[in-house]
């Protein structure tokens, strides 16, 4: 196990605890261990599988007809063209994005487990299905609402020639003086509309995964691996559920980039089908984003976890030491 060397010093293997609690921390200190566990792990998963984000958004945003073939043929001639790093274009602005969102939902969850514990008298416990759910989704709202105009700044620089834009500042700039203030927040309803279901789904299906392994297999604390399947499963659920939406929303973000006029969700919804059909429009890279998806959530939720399990061990060697 990777956590034996903490034995020596008397610190209890985390796979006795219970859950991986905040107990012995300060409110403060709590709120910024799963802040700074947010961040890192938002940060790893999207990096690790940024090259498949950006495809699936230029196939999103375009009316070419998605395929693997085609999504490899797209990667690769990008290669070709803009070097391996190029891949990664518009990783900045995700980052810049990708690293509040993540750390303002993961903490926003951690609080809104506490608060709706506290409420429904299962404080310290795992939640009931309900309030588990409801906890996801009120904290992908939080970070959605909180983070939104750098989503649409990432969306931007990944569809646009490096000409266009230069850097995030230089993307907030001329959005501001030629399409107006307004524009940073266009694509927003179908985001919060999306992130419903897809928070809520990601985190309920992760801590109800993590809750039957307890009971089944005896042990409060899963293997690493084991978090990385849990992961993966409710990354494959959340994302499959709110698909169509995050399509309605990389349209609306980038139609002024595109040439288009997308207005509300539902023109945009009508116009895709009419154009490009149900599976074929509304669904366009849900299959790559089966890939991915999976991937990066399992990455996000196992980091966050190891992380946290991390600074509170180092928070109890600190303070027996003292």
């Amino acid at each position: 196990c990777i956590f034996t060397r903490f034995a020596r010093s008397g610190v209890s293997d985390p796979k006795c605890d219970s859950s991986i609690s905040v107990q012995g921390l300060k409110p403060t200190q709590s709120v910024i261990n799963s802040l700074f566990s947010g961040a890192l792990a938002g940060a790893v998963a999207k990096t690790a599988v940024a090259p498949l984000d950006r495809t699936k958004i230029i196939f999103q945003v375009s009316s070419a007809r998605f395929s693997a073939k085609e999504a490899y043929r797209l990667i690769y001639r990008t290669y070709l063209k803009d070097g391996f790093l190029s891949l990664w274009r518009g990783n900045s602005a995700t980052m810049v994005r990708v690293i509040p969102y993540a750390a303002i939902q993961f903490c926003a969850h951690e609080q809104y487990k506490q608060l709706l514990g506290g409420y429904y008298g299962f404080q310290g416990r795992a939640l009931p299905p309900l309030p588990r759910l409801l906890a996801g989704s009120m904290a992908g709202t939080t970070a959605a609402m909180l983070t939104y105009p750098l989503d649409m700044v990432r969306a931007r620089m990944a569809v646009t020639p490096k000409e266009m834009y230069s850097n995030i500042l230089h993307v907030f700039v001329r959005i501001s003086r030629e399409e107006g203030l307004k524009t940073l927040y266009r694509g927003f309803t179908p985001t919060i509309l999306g992130v419903v279901p897809y928070a809520g789904l990601s985190f309920f299906t992760y801590e109800t995964l993590k809750k039957l392994h307890a009971e089944r297999s005896g042990r409060p604390q899963p293997y690493s691996y084991e978090r990385l399947a849990f992961g993966a499963c409710a990354g494959l659920i959340g994302q499959s559920a709110s698909y169509p939406l995050d399509v309605v929303r990389r349209r609306m973000q980038t139609a002024g980039v595109t040439g288009h006029t997308y207005g509300t969700i539902l023109g945009t919804m009508r116009e895709i089908v009419s154009e490009e059909g149900v599976v074929r429009g509304l669904y366009k890279g849900l299959s790559m984003n089966w890939v991915k998806g999976p991937i990066a959530v399992g990455i996000s939720f196992t980091t966050f976890d190891l992380t946290q399990i991390l600074l509170k061990k180092l928070h109890q060697m600190g303070y027996t030491a003292r």
